[in-house]
């Protein structure tokens, strides 16, 4: 039968390997700086735009969408040619998903450090970047659904399938999650409120390390390593039952990032039964994985892409053990807030991400420039100190991730909490955060070795730009395996469809009731939406990223209800567009800090930090005492939220100004009485509404000291 010849677009891998590379160091290196500023303020280097708040979600963006989603298209784009024997079904669409996703990074890169946030972890960028988004990917699944339906190979091997769930989920996720109500160009309100909104923040925010982090690189590994093995993956069977109950179970565990706050409980278990269940097709994946190098692990010790993937799977099978574990309530109590999940997010980049994609470029560049690696030994150099800044890294923040919990929860023989200052626990965990910071500059070291390395290959190699292949039509390709499962494989939309229908079960379930169900989210009547003041404090709240450093979520632990106050309701976040719960203290919970300090006392602690709070290591905002609000959003502001259920009176924005100005002066009073002078509409000004009001709709025991004091 006369084979059919055709090429691979390599140019297009090769645009992705390149940006994979360079947005790699930058988001390394902005990690790197964050990592410094939690330990010498000075790195904030008093500047508005590279303060801990706004290069924190840089960080995170630069690595989970500009890293690793580069360096997922590049794997992608290359496998699925050889995986489906075509080329990619449209050149022009490759290079618009290329150009599109590098100016939405741009954006990112420009809009986050001005400020410009949602607040919603991992789903920070504003609404224009989040259509833009949705375009692309569109563009990117086009492609690759044109390119299945037009293969020349009937069988989709596995790794497609968990491109094909990568696909669909992400989409569902990222627009479920990104309904917002625009206020301007630059500015929205989440559609949901409060407990809604962080169920649905946390479906999307588990769900993305799961479909963006997790299915795409068990797709690559899939493909990559039995490659570098040269051996065939170790269980076909094992595949099928780790791919549909992983895509399955996975989407229902967001609720575990929840456990202990104002989620109705039901739904919180539901997370938690869902999470140990994840235990068992993770493991399966990591094995499956493991056991293709059976008989080649001599190999293991001289190869080092081999090195790269097999600790890459070994972190992947930590991650997924640990994660289902930290999702019990009572290591939860203890894990939750502090730098344990620091440790436990970074075991699953470092490791499994970041060691997967060295290694898959280790394997390809060579292959595409068609020579050898130019340095073995650089690459195992590379190896080893990516190894080491891991162990720098996680050991710490396991370390500290304890002694925070310890430290907070930690009573007197009478009864007292024995570090009843915060800061105490941030001033012992300050030399963990030096260790972590060394991890990070040598995992940063060894990609920096990389890049010189890789470069060095391509110049001695010549880039096969159109790598020619030849393949037998469809109608002539052998069935191979006539099983249930191989039946459903030739059919990709119907496959696509029920990989769609998996996902979506959990989803509903969990989100329906708590929308449609009110007594899950029961209301308390002395709470009222925020006053225009306040409203300008707390987007300027968000905009500064304090959500990043402060929850605003007291548990019902008598550790925090004694440190912190009564525990918070569900009805006291009903106007809350987006919620605030956060995932981290680095600082102390804010949610009923509302009159414990008068309103001189948040001015110094915004101006000099270190004046109010020896030894912290928060930054000063010396810029709010500067720039004024703007009143002309107003207006705009109000109309917004009353459209996604703020019940503000109709025509209030013509008067809301008027209300503005008087809270203002009311405080402006305030200082004036400590000495302080200060413009009304200075930022500062409505932090101080905002930040005075937190936890104030509720009568709470220890929280009635005077706002003059």
């Amino acid at each position: 039968m006369e084979l059919e010849k055709f090429s691979y677009d390599n140019k297009i891998v090769k645009a992705f390997i390149i940006a994979t590379v360079v947005f790699g160091l930058v988001g390394m290196l902005v990690g790197l700086t964050a990592a410094l500023q939690l330990v010498w303020p000075i790195f904030n280097f008093d500047l508005q735009y590279s303060t801990f708040g706004r290069i924190r979600p840089l960080h995170t963006n630069a690595i989970i969408f500009a890293f690793v989603g580069n360096a997922m298209f590049a794997g992608i784009y290359y496998s699925m040619q050889r995986l489906l024997k075509t080329r990619m079904f449209s050149d022009k669409l490759s290079w618009i998903n290329f150009w599109g996703w590098q100016a939405i990074i741009l954006a990112a890169a420009i809009t986050l450090p001005l400020g410009l946030t949602t607040s919603k972890e991992y789903a920070e960028l504003e609404w224009p970047i989040d259509i833009a988004i949705t375009l692309i990917w569109v563009v990117f699944g086009i492609n690759m659904i044109g390119t299945i339906l037009r293969r020349r190979e009937q069988h989709m091997y596995v790794a497609i399938w968990f491109y094909i769930a990568t696909f669909v989920t992400v989409a569902v996720l990222h627009v479920v999650n990104s309904f917002e109500m625009p206020v301007n160009l630059f500015k929205s309100y989440s559609f949901y409120a409060g407990v809604q909104d962080a169920l649905v923040q946390w479906w999307y925010g588990h769900n993305a390390v799961a479909f963006f982090l997790t299915t795409p690189f068990l797709g690559l590994m899939y493909y990559y390593l039995p490659k570098a093995a040269n051996r065939p993956v170790y269980s076909y069977r094992l595949s099928i039952i780790h791919f549909w109950s992983l895509i399955f179970i996975y989407i229902w565990a967001g609720p575990h990032h929840l456990l202990y706050t104002s989620l109705p409980d039901w739904a919180q278990s539901l997370g938690t039964v869902f999470s140990i269940m994840l235990i068992a097709p993770s493991w399966g994946g990591m094995l499956n994985g493991l056991l293709t190098l059976r008989g080649a692990w001599d190999r293991v010790r001289e190869d080092v892409v081999l090195k790269f993937f097999v600790v890459a799977v070994t972190a992947y099978g930590m991650a997924t053990l640990e994660g289902p574990l930290l999702s019990l309530k009572n290591i939860n109590a203890i894990a939750h807030f502090t730098d344990w999940i620091v440790a436990h997010v970074h075991v699953g980049g470092l490791g499994w991400n970041g060691f997967l994609i060295f290694g898959m470029l280790y394997w390809l560049v060579p292959k595409m420039w068609d020579t050898k690696i130019y340095s073995n030994k650089l690459a195992n150099l590379h190896f080893w100190l990516g190894t080491l800044g891991i162990i720098f890294y996680a050991l710490p923040m396991y370390i500290s991730g304890v002694v925070q919990s310890l430290m907070w929860k930690e009573f007197t023989p009478e009864g007292f909490l024995v570090y009843k200052n915060f800061l105490e626990t941030t001033v012992q965990i300050l030399p963990l955060h030096m260790l972590r910071a060394t991890g990070g500059a040598l995992y940063l070291t060894g990609a920096i070795i990389m890049t010189y390395n890789l470069i060095k290959t391509a110049y001695a190699g010549k880039f096969i730009a159109n790598e020619d292949a030849q393949a037998a039509p469809l109608t002539t390709a052998s069935h191979g395996n006539t099983g249930w499962h191989a039946v459903l494989e030739r059919k990709p939309i119907v496959f696509t469809t029920l990989a769609l229908v998996a996902i979506l079960i959990g989803g509903v379930i969990e989100m329906v009731p708590t929308f449609l169900i009110k007594s899950n989210v029961p209301t308390i009547a002395s709470v009222k939406p925020y006053t225009p003041l306040e409203l300008h404090g707390r987007d300027i709240y968000i905009r500064e990223g304090c959500v990043n450093c402060h929850t605003q979520m007291v548990r019902p632990f008598r550790s925090e209800t004694e440190r912190y106050g009564e525990y918070s309701k569900s009805g006291e976040y009903i106007y809350d567009h987006p919620f605030l719960w956060g995932s981290k203290r680095t600082g102390p919970d804010l949610q009923r800090v509302g009159g414990k300090y008068g309103d001189s006392w948040h001015y110094y602690h915004m101006l000099d930090p270190g004046s109010v709070s020896a030894g912290t290591i928060m930054p000063a905002y010396p810029w709010l005492y500067e720039q004024l609000i703007d009143r002309d959003q107003t207006a705009l502001k109000i109309n917004a939220l009353r459209t996604v259920g703020v019940p503000y009176a109709e025509g209030y924005e013509e008067t809301a100004n008027g209300d503005l100005d008087k809270q203002a002066a009311r405080i402006v009073e305030n200082l004036q009485m400590e000495g302080i002078e200060v413009m009304p509409d200075a930022e500062i000004i409505a932090l101080i509404a905002y930040l005075q009001r937190l936890g104030t709709d509720i009568k709470v025991k220890d929280n009635t000291v005077s706002a003059n004091q």
